[in-house]
């Protein structure tokens, strides 16, 4: 990737101020839900500056990038993750990756946004529309990806993703997103959370030690209980853009939210926007044309020879002497 630095002295200075990007991954109600918070400003400014995206793009990227970072938690070892949203809006939707090495990239189909008047508000319902959600994952060892898809519900990025693992995985998951503004447009905020309960962690004694007063008599009750809890502390989240514009740092809302359930941090980790393209991959890639294909490259096209990679942005200049070497 060709990375674009950051060029706003107002925002670099803001920037440096706040707490730096990071992940924290959490256990909570003895293991029986796991969930990871995650300060994403810098990698959506990264983003923003690679795609040169307006306001609204920005929001919709960002939020996508953000959950795509909070997906990398769920894999299983060495694992690739497209996570893709296809709808009739203006918007058109969007396909971002996530890597368990610890990076985010990815685009939107449609960039510009058509609008009709100015935002009122940050709902991107008008624009998302009706459509579909997939996730394809691809393990290490795999030759086929696995690839899971759900019609859109709510035409909310975090909470159809949410639905998505409901539908898909039978997984009690909820998401939550936030990219803060201030009143030039910048991004001074952002980042993500999810919270998702353990499949078979846990037994009867377990749920029993975080519900002792909650009246429930039955196992099903019990864990039908502590999932209503958890899910109440979890929409009781303040606002994750504004709380990291402000400074605010990860432990504080971890172990307040969710104090009742004695969480535990277990892990911390970077997650960036990047992308492994190369000018080396895109010269190999023109030399693998047919050969017909090739020889009317190197008759006709311009030089340099310009691609750009959806993902990132990056601009690579390719000479001819390049694709004849």
């Amino acid at each position: 990737m060709i990375k674009q630095n950051l060029t706003d002295p107002a925002l670099i200075s803001h920037l440096d101020s706040i707490h730096k990007d990071c992940m924290t991954m959490f256990v909570m109600a003895d293991g029986q839900f796991r969930g990871a918070f995650y300060n994403g400003t810098r990698m959506v400014n990264q983003m923003r500056a690679q795609h040169h995206l307006g306001i609204l793009e920005t929001l919709v990227l960002g939020q996508a990038e953000l959950c795509a970072a909070l997906l990398i938690p769920t894999m299983k070892g060495r694992e690739h993750l497209t996570f893709r949203y296809d709808v009739n809006g203006p918007a058109a939707g969007f396909c971002v990756e996530a890597d368990s090495t610890g990076y985010v990239r990815g685009h939107l189909l449609q960039n510009q946004i058509p609008i009709e008047k100015p935002l009122e508000n940050w709902d991107l319902t008008p624009f998302l529309g009706e459509g579909t959600l997939s996730i394809s994952r691809l393990g290490e060892g795999m030759k086929e990806p696995q690839m899971g898809m759900v019609e859109i519900k709510y035409k909310n990025i975090a909470k159809d993703l949410a639905w998505y693992f409901a539908q898909s995985e039978q997984t009690h998951t909820a998401f939550n997103t936030g990219i803060q503004f201030d009143s030039q447009g910048r991004v001074i905020g952002a980042g993500g959370m999810f919270v998702q309960a353990v499949p078979g962690a846990g037994g009867k004694s377990k749920v029993s030690a975080q519900t002792e007063s909650s009246g429930a008599e039955n196992k099903d009750e019990i864990a039908e209980d502590l999932i209503r809890r958890v899910e109440n502390a979890f929409r009781a989240m303040p606002s994750i853009g504004k709380w990291f514009a402000d400074g605010g740092d990860m432990e504080d809302v971890i172990y307040g939210l969710f104090r009742e359930f004695k969480p535990a941090a277990v892990l911390e980790r970077n997650i960036v926007f990047d992308c492994p393209c190369t000018l080396e991959h895109y010269v190999d890639a023109v030399k693998h044309l047919p050969k017909a294909e090739l020889d009317d490259i190197l008759a006709h096209d311009a030089e340099p020879i310009r691609i750009t990679c959806h993902n990132c942005g990056s601009e690579y200049e390719i000479t001819k002497d390049m694709l004849r070497n």
